[in-house]
């Protein structure tokens, strides 16, 4: 392959990363103009129609998938093995993508982004913060952060968190006016705040657990929120009864009196945060180096057994 056509395709497969000309230019240290033309000869070398565009939006045509669905994984291995290759020299480089919950952004991400930076100062972060659950595959992310129980399949799976006790909550406010639900079946005459946390749209069904005895509710209530935070907020405000995922946002809540947990007897234990990414033969060297900052691995005495907080 000739050097230019080893152009044109890398030229192209930045285009459809990144959905934008203007973008995928940037990245390239070119004009738009300049990647403009090299897609158009490609176009013209391949005797196909690569990319659709308005004045709007820029996808790839059938044939423009075909080709960037096989020469995609060829280009990340090699950057793979060009950062490999910088991680030996002593140097960790590159863009991480990382598609993440938006209470790990919070707990986890957030508080180490200075030292991580000041670690790797050639490492650009990417982080799209998401409780959609999106396939970071299709997303062409490096890693995402779930909840354990939700991991994508054929996923390599790191724990980055503990196991969590699930909480129903509410404020002093809205159960003095509605009253303390005994038993999950007391949610039908409730209020209730709604995750909507599954791709499908579909809204989560509230799970509870006594003696051996399982149970799940459709709840219903005046709001629906695929964001704990929206939740949480409109939980304070006394909107109804909220199921919390993250807890600690609640616990802080709790032990201010601004909200009351109740059902603690039926409360369910959920799996923790995982760091999630796909099986391939070598792991990005960045990927690794914030592996180790969110599990506190890079301090110079972690202590033992700690978790992240």
């Amino acid at each position: 392959m000739r050097g230019s056509e080893f152009a044109e395709l890398k030229a192209f497969a930045a285009v459809v990363e990144r959905a934008s000309f203007a973008r995928a230019a940037a990245h390239l240290g070119l004009s738009p103009s300049a990647l403009s033309q090299t897609i158009r000869q490609l176009e013209a070398r391949l005797g196909a129609r690569l990319l659709n565009r308005t004045t709007r939006s820029l996808a790839p045509t059938a044939a423009g998938d075909q080709l960037f669905r096989r020469i995609a994984p060829l280009f990340r291995e090699m950057a793979d093995a060009v950062a490999e290759a910088s991680a030996t020299a002593g140097q960790t480089r590159g863009t991480l993508r990382i598609n993440t919950l938006g209470m790990a952004a919070r707990q986890l991400i957030a508080p180490r982004l200075g030292r991580f930076h000041r670690a790797h100062p050639d490492v650009v972060l990417d982080i799209v913060v998401d409780d959609l659950l999106s396939d970071i595959v299709a997303g062409r992310f490096d890693a995402g952060i779930r909840v354990g129980g939700r991991l994508e399949k054929d996923m390599i799976a790191l724990r980055l968190t503990p196991d969590v006790n699930m909480a129903v909550v509410a404020s002093p406010d809205y159960l003095a006016h509605r009253g303390v639900p005994r038993s999950p079946a007391d949610l039908h005459t409730h209020a209730c705040i709604n995750w909507r946390l599954q791709v499908d749209g579909r809204a989560y069904r509230w799970e509870f657990e006594k003696k051996g005895k399982r149970l799940e509710i459709d709840a219903e209530g005046p709001l629906v929120t695929n964001h704990s935070d929206v939740g949480i907020e409109a939980a304070l405000q006394g909107l109804g009864l909220a199921y919390a995922f993250d807890r600690e946002r609640v616990d802080e809540h709790l032990a201010q009196g601004r909200l009351v947990q109740v059902l603690a007897d039926w409360s369910i234990t959920r799996p923790g945060l995982f760091l999630y990414y796909p099986n391939r033969r070598h792991m990005p060297p960045a990927l690794s180096a914030l592996i180790d900052c969110l599990l506190d691995r890079d301090l110079s005495a972690p202590e033992s057994g700690a978790r992240p907080s």
